[in-house]
């Protein structure tokens, strides 16, 4: 039988499913995204999740998660950060805190810290400033701080005390302060400083480490001190937080008793704190600080009202940074401190509705403390080398992990601003 031949048309059929001469193969749809997968990408997370973890010389390692909250306004800036957090630390056990931080403009902003733990730690901090850009003829500062600390160390008096001195004591701290600024211009003010301080020093609860009444008997007890201090500041640089220039300048005198009143028992003090930010490019600035503080009359004073140097923060007439040693390594009438930061901005990145800045900085930390008004305060410096890493949300937030080393080895900080 013969085959009949086929008979093509112009336009054949085609059957379903099968591709037409000539044309491309679709590409197949995308697989759905996992909802889940939203949590772990900074730009689409509800929540910056923020690892936790500190080993500092006081408090040793201690591991948690900050599930962070950020509200920004109109212009993208930071307006509210809400930060809680669930943590685990060896020697306290587990805790919890609650942060609020509120930014309602560069002028005013208000800020509330509470925490406890399992055992011995409990803190709250509440702040409210209004008048933080000078534009007004005031800026106001209240301070309200409860803070129990279990890992508070005293070494003994002196800038050469020995790691091995090494005691622990609890530190039960009440402490309230008010801060008006008479801006005389956007440069210049003169600021009053009023504060009252309650401290209970406690027997020490840190397993391997010598209880301070062991060693140092005699400073045990409950003692309270109240500070007046007037300050002449020259203030030109351009952020109160994130300065990328300019500096401020602050000569300070004051006096304080113990007991509230000004009696045989007070101490006087005097310093200078400089700070200075200059631009070497677009991404990258030095940054530089100085303290020098003078106790010229000194009474019955608490070593912990002595100047003090030591852990990752500076303030203004009390302790100063040095970033290879732990919160109040060294302590007498006068103290010197001076540091030096390269802070570069390596890279940004989007995160929730804001832009956030990484940036790195290598620093040299070097300071001491000394008793007679004599002495060279460049002789015989601590010195501290390390680099910091922070996280930078604008206008308002600094996040940082610092890491430096000096004679005591390694250590770690981490916190909010920038150490000076």
């Amino acid at each position: 039988m013969a085959l009949a031949a086929p008979c093509w048309s112009d336009n054949p059929p085609v059957d379903a499913g099968k591709q037409v001469l000539g044309e491309p193969i679709p590409a197949p749809p995308p697989a759905p995204t996992p909802a889940w997968t939203k949590w772990f990408n900074p730009e689409t997370a509800p929540f910056i999740p923020v690892p936790l973890i500190s080993a500092d010389p006081n408090s040793g390692l201690t591991l948690g998660l900050i599930p962070t909250w950020v509200t920004t306004d109109d212009n993208h800036n930071v307006s509210r950060i809400v930060a809680p957090d669930i943590l685990y630390n060896p020697d306290f056990g587990f805790g919890v805190h609650a942060r609020i931080f509120s930014f309602s403009s560069a002028d005013e902003q208000w800020s509330m810290v509470a925490g406890i733990k399992q055992s011995v730690e409990r803190e709250f901090d509440g702040e409210y400033q209004i008048g933080r850009s000078r534009e007004g003829r005031w800026t106001i500062n209240y301070s309200l701080i409860y803070d129990r600390d279990g890992t508070t160390r005293f070494f003994g008096i002196g800038n050469q005390t020995r790691q091995r001195a090494q005691t622990n004591y609890t530190s039960q701290q009440e402490f309230g302060q008010v801060q008006i600024g008479l801006n005389l211009n956007h440069t210049w003010q003169i600021l009053y400083t009023v504060h009252l301080q309650v401290v209970d020093v406690l027997p020490g609860t840190l397993s391997g480490v010598p209880s301070i009444e062991t060693r140092f008997p005699g400073n045990l007890g409950t003692d309270q001190q109240l500070l007046n201090r007037v300050s002449l500041v020259y203030d030109t640089r351009d952020d109160l937080t994130i300065p990328t220039h300019g500096m401020q300048w602050v000569a300070y005198v004051g006096a304080a008793a113990r007991g509230g009143l000004i009696n045989d028992s007070s101490y006087s003090e005097v310093g200078i704190d400089g700070r200075a930010f200059w631009p070497l490019t677009p991404d990258t600035l030095l940054a530089t600080h100085l303290s020098l503080r003078y106790m010229p009359t000194v009474r019955d004073v608490p070593f912990w009202g002595l100047s003090g140097i030591g852990g990752g923060e500076s303030v203004i007439g009390g302790e100063q940074p040095l970033r290879g040693f732990g919160a109040g390594r060294f302590y007498d009438r006068n103290s010197f401190s001076t540091t030096v930061e390269l802070r570069h901005r390596a890279f940004t990145f989007d995160a929730v509705t804001t832009k956030l800045d990484i940036e790195v900085a290598p620093f040299v930390d070097l300071g001491r403390v000394f008793s007679r008004t004599s002495t060279n305060p460049l002789d015989h410096l601590h010195p501290v080398a390390g680099v910091g890493f922070r996280g930078i949300a604008r206008p308002f937030v600094v996040g940082y992990v610092d890491v430096g080393y000096g004679r005591d080895g390694a250590a770690v900080f981490t916190g909010l601003n920038y150490p000076f």
